[in-house]
């Protein structure tokens, strides 16, 4: 396995007390594979990323759980190590690129210097695999381009100009948070189709961190499903999409709009995502479930055999209870 989440916690000390942000969440991901990690905003899908790639903002902190790369634990590595493996085995991918460009640099310096960092190669040979990248990712006439700035592409070719960056080492990993958001649609495809060519020909695994459902169904081979830190449902995406599982994933799937459908409102789920010191007992979603009874409301539930995917919900120890009393 590639990248191994065990258990993570995530906490944020403060004044009033130490604020939870993700509590116990655990995923795989394989190489080759593309896992999409969903849910509404304050959900832990980016703290979930930037705790993998070790660019966790203080004071958060991660308080319990292990990260691993390849088999190595990479949560507990000093800034240096983590500076490094940051680069050459897990490449990231941010929703805005040009919090990753500097403007006072050419798109050239910036991929030269990436590669020499990590690779020992000549600035030459440097300067010639960062031309070859600029061509792969779909940036035209990229010998002349490689010298401008930042400020002369496009939103959609700056992405593009990202996304050779964090493939400049040649990464096991890639973390993309919110990759196609800022973009047009034509543009978003094109970065998508970009990201499985990526997967396929390089054998890297993505984890691909969005809120937009048809990205997921389009891109991934497995979703993640998070809701208050905690990971809801987790399984194939066509499983999910198609027949979720947790009453969460459910009502996320029945918001998504159909055109061949006629009516006048939009589904919703009613209620709002609880605040870090306001987490209810039991499960997290209780409040605004359905399908709620006693057991929601005292009990959290670990994710357990749902079908075909897995899901933090108490309706599935009852039908497991049904079926071996029968």
């Amino acid at each position: 396995m590639l990248l191994e989440v065990k258990n993570l916690t995530v906490e944020f000390p403060g004044r009033r007390g130490t604020l939870r942000a993700l509590d116990d969440v655990s995923f795989h991901i394989a190489p080759g594979e593309i896992l999409g990690v969903v849910g509404e905003s304050g959900a832990g899908k980016s703290l979930t990323g930037a705790s993998i790639i070790g660019l966790l903002e203080p004071p958060g902190r991660v308080a319990g759980g292990q990260i691993l790369l390849e088999g190595q634990r990479i949560d507990n590595l000093s800034q240096d190590a983590m500076r490094h493996i940051r680069g050459r085995k897990i490449g990231a991918i941010f929703q805005d690129p040009l919090t990753s460009l500097n403007p006072l640099y050419s798109i050239g310096r910036q991929l030269v210097e990436t590669i020499q960092t990590h690779l020992p190669v000549s600035r030459q040979e440097a300067r010639q695999r960062a031309i070859n990248l600029l061509k792969d990712t779909g940036i035209p006439a990229a010998e002349q381009r490689i010298d401008h700035y930042p400020h002369q592409f496009s939103g959609g070719m700056r992405q593009r100009v990202v996304i050779a960056l964090a493939l400049a080492a040649e990464p096991k990993l890639i973390v993309a948070d919110e990759p196609t958001t800022a973009l047009d649609v034509s543009i978003q495809a094109q970065i998508i189709g970009l990201l499985k060519r990526v997967c396929e020909e390089r054998g890297a695994a993505v984890m691909l961190i969005t809120h937009d459902m048809g990205v997921i169904a389009e891109t991934c081979d497995r979703v993640a499903v998070m809701y208050a830190g905690r990971v809801a449902e987790i399984g194939p995406v066509h499983e999910v999409i198609n027949y979720p599982a947790h009453p969460y994933s459910e009502g996320l799937m029945a918001a998504i709009p159909d055109i061949t459908e006629d009516r006048e409102r939009l589904n919703q789920i009613d209620g709002a995502m609880p605040r870090l010191n306001a987490i209810p007992a039991g499960c997290a979603f209780n409040p605004r479930c359905p399908k709620v009874f006693e057991r929601c409301r005292t009990e959290r539930p670990d994710l357990m055999a749902a079908r075909a995917t897995q899901a933090a919900c108490w309706l599935h120890a009852e039908a497991q209870r049904v079926e071996v009393a029968r």
